[in-house]
């Protein structure tokens, strides 16, 4: 059986020691995007866009040595603190691609669930699925 883009999927969680509202909040503020979306080494996020509101975009670019590589989408869900759905497209994305954020209370801080789905292939699943990891970290130190 071989899997197709629909079939693939992952999940990411991490606990982050500051209050839902905080975390929620860093991923609709441009200024904090470019501090936590950083999904590798020597990866940066030199500039991003938001328009926070459903049906409304964003747009980051990342950074890795002299390549930039864009990305963005469409803010499909926002209801604070709980949830942010939104498309996820970039060079190496299919259509429907999607990231959802669901964020718990847990103790003082929140405990942030993020499931991508669709990906063209295997490889680019497990890549995203570092990628992901690691902006979690990042975003972990900066809230």
């Amino acid at each position: 059986m071989t899997l197709t883009d629909t079939d693939l999927s992952l999940t990411v969680t991490r606990s982050i020691a500051a209050p839902p509202e905080r975390v929620f909040d860093a991923w609709l503020d441009p200024d904090m995007l470019m501090q936590f979306m950083q999904p590798g080494p020597g990866m940066t996020t030199p500039s991003a866009t938001t328009d926070a509101k459903v049906g409304g975009r964003f747009d980051l670019i990342m950074k890795n040595d002299a390549d930039e590589m864009p990305h963005g989408g469409v803010y499909q869900e926002i209801d604070r603190p709980n949830r942010i759905m939104f498309s996820w497209e970039s060079p190496f994305s299919v259509e429907g691609s999607t990231v959802t954020l669901d964020f718990r209370p847990e103790g003082d801080g929140t405990h942030v669930t993020l499931t991508h789905i669709r990906f063209p292939n295997q490889e680019s699943r497990d890549n995203h699925e570092g990628g992901w990891t690691a902006i979690l970290a990042r975003l972990a130190e900066v809230a």
